[in-house]
């Protein structure tokens, strides 16, 4: 049976775009196992710009209008009922409210995984906007779904608020793992707070993340803050951080990816997610892979495994006061030598909570269902 994810996008790795790194993931790991696996993306152009890969990658033109799809991905979806389980990524969008009711209306089931959009934090923001589509369009693409993936325990809270199922699956995405992870410690005399991420200030609790650090930063003058990442609010940010008088001790990197983007959060000694909405942060997870203490709030979804794994700090949501003393707390033990443990924690966290080895027969099961 052919597995077969759609997408907004081209799954490609290397974008500030969650979803699409981790469909990616996904399909590559399901292709190494033996899965017979393809990506068809819904995007504006058909360019093969995203590099090679082990499963096969089938592009559709996205519309002008959001709503509509495209008669040759009805006639493609039709050609492959029966011989494959389908699996739709995001909530929120148009396309695949329209793409639902047809494959509902055509008997064609499917798995879909909103990666966060249901949130309950994520359903407060234009919450009278959302009610109404919501009712429009939303409702189907939950209704005709098979099973409902959810990756993080506020999304299945968000949905309990605003639709009553029991086609819920909890399962989180896994990462590949660095098999030989080295800690690194460049620059001694300074003490390195980072983010990676999309640039949303709000959403991502940038200004919250600005906020923790001057209050760090007046009792600690030798640490610095570096933030990866881009969108069209980086300009904005950046005049946030020249009003707090913080320019010289902030970096903004711009995008990274790949290899440059790993060098980096190699150097950090901790980093921090304290963002207000979220499915399941990849960063995060990257991070704790190298072994970096991780500050992150509860509606990150990993607050609970960094608490069982003692892999950094969990603080509460919206919470400036907490993000201070985490910083307080992971600096003093950086000054005492002992942040070794939490690194170790860090990496052994990923190694069991989030390999793929592990995860893959789990997701397996779900397709079979």
């Amino acid at each position: 049976m052919e597995i077969i994810h759609i997408v907004l996008g081209k799954a490609n790795p290397n974008r500030m775009n969650g979803v699409n790194r981790v469909v990616y993931q996904l399909a590559t790991q399901l292709a190494q196992k033996g899965s017979n696996v393809s990506v068809w993306g819904i995007t504006k152009d058909l360019e093969n710009n995203y590099g090679e890969r082990n499963f096969r990658t089938r592009l559709f033109r996205k519309s002008l209008n959001p709503f509509n799809i495209s008669n040759e991905l009805k006639q493609s979806i039709l050609d492959k009922k029966g011989v494959a389980t389908f699996h739709i990524h995001g909530g929120w969008i148009p396309a695949f409210s329209s793409l639902c009711n047809f494959m509902g209306k055509h008997e064609i089931a499917y798995i879909f995984t909103p990666h966060g959009a249901y949130n309950t934090i994520a359903m407060k923001r234009n919450w009278i906007v959302k009610k109404i589509y919501f009712n429009l369009f939303e409702k189907s693409v939950l209704k005709n779904a098979k099973i409902i993936h959810c990756i993080g325990d506020s999304e299945v809270q968000g949905l309990k608020g605003i639709y009553k199922t029991d086609k819920t699956q909890l399962l989180p995405y896994g990462f590949e793992l660095n098999h030989n992870p080295i800690f690194m410690d460049y620059v001694q005399k300074q003490f390195i707070i980072g983010f990676v991420g999309r640039l949303d200030i709000h959403t991502k609790g940038l200004d919250l993340l600005l906020d923790g650090f001057e209050k760090f930063h007046k009792l600690v003058p030798n640490s610095k803050l570096w933030i990866i990442g881009d969108s069209k609010e980086k300009i904005k940010l950046a005049k946030m951080i020249e009003k707090k008088g913080i320019q010289k001790d902030v970096v903004l990197f711009g995008g990274k990816f790949g290899k440059e983007k790993d060098m980096l959060i190699k150097q950090m000694h901790v980093f921090a997610h304290p963002s207000r909405n979220e499915g399941l942060p990849a960063s995060v997870i990257e991070a704790a892979n190298f072994g970096i203490p991780c500050v992150v709030s509860e509606a990150t979804n990993m607050a609970k495994y960094i608490e069982l794994y003692k892999a950094g700090v969990a603080v509460q949501n919206e919470s400036v006061h907490d993000l201070n003393r985490a910083f307080s707390k992971l600096y003093q033990l950086w000054q005492s030598k002992h942040l070794k443990q939490i690194r170790l924690n860090a990496q052994f966290m990923i190694h069991d909570a989030f390999a793929w080895n592990k995860l893959i027969p789990l997701f397996n099961k779900i397709y079979q269902t």
